[in-house]
């Protein structure tokens, strides 16, 4: 659809809003606004879930970002599964979290940025757009992991993790170029069309 409408992104922006209302909170109010930044998370999570889920109705395909990023019945389910997901692993881990005092407005915020890559990796119709939506959700990850910075265990975990990662960014970002010189786009939908053509060299595909 050539002209979609603006409307269909109002959830991922509802999830971007809360983010940025989340770190101002917790950048200006520190440890006492830990509480009131946790419950801006579960209200922006279960909001958009809600949100997402009614989005699943619409059967119409919205392209945007020059076909970058497309917003579908099946990606709004996705969305909708993603984000009350979320909420529901704050909402369980909050006991976890406050009994070894990592009941910190970073858990949130991070969590927030991962679920933010996350959405972006559902609605990729490029592999740019999924790249950038892995990478954001993976960096979040890390820090995450690492939250315990007394721990040795959460630090080391978290530079194999890092360390994993980048590998596996780098073999994937090739196997991207390799796409892109056999099909010459990065468009998916133009790339499954060349595979499907038959014309690619087996071995690149590989």
């Amino acid at each position: 659809m050539p002209n979609a409408p603006m409307y269909a992104l109002l959830p991922d922006g509802l999830v971007m809003t809360g983010l940025v209302l989340a770190w101002l909170n917790d950048t200006f109010t520190g440890p006492s606004g830990r509480r009131t930044t946790y419950f801006i998370a579960l209200l922006t999570a279960v909001v958009a879930g809600i949100w997402f889920a009614a989005d699943a109705f619409d059967p119409h395909v919205y392209y945007y970002f020059t076909r970058m990023y497309v917003i579908d019945p099946f990606a709004s389910a996705m969305k909708a599964v993603v984000t009350l997901g979320y909420a529901v692993s704050i909402v369980y881990s909050r006991k976890y979290l406050e009994d070894r005092d990592m009941f910190r407005g970073e858990f949130f915020l991070l969590g927030l940025f991962s679920l933010l890559g996350q959405l972006t990796m559902i609605s990729g119709n490029n592999f740019l757009t999924l790249y950038l939506g892995l990478e954001l959700m993976s960096l979040s990850l890390y820090a995450v992991i690492a939250l315990r910075r007394n721990a040795a265990q959460s630090n080391e975990a978290a530079m194999k993790y890092y360390v994993l990662g980048a590998l596996a960014s780098v073999f994937l970002l090739y196997g991207i170029s390799m796409l892109y010189g056999a099909t010459g786009s990065l468009e998916l939908n133009e790339v499954f069309k060349a595979v499907a053509s038959g014309h690619i060299n087996d071995v690149v595909l590989l």
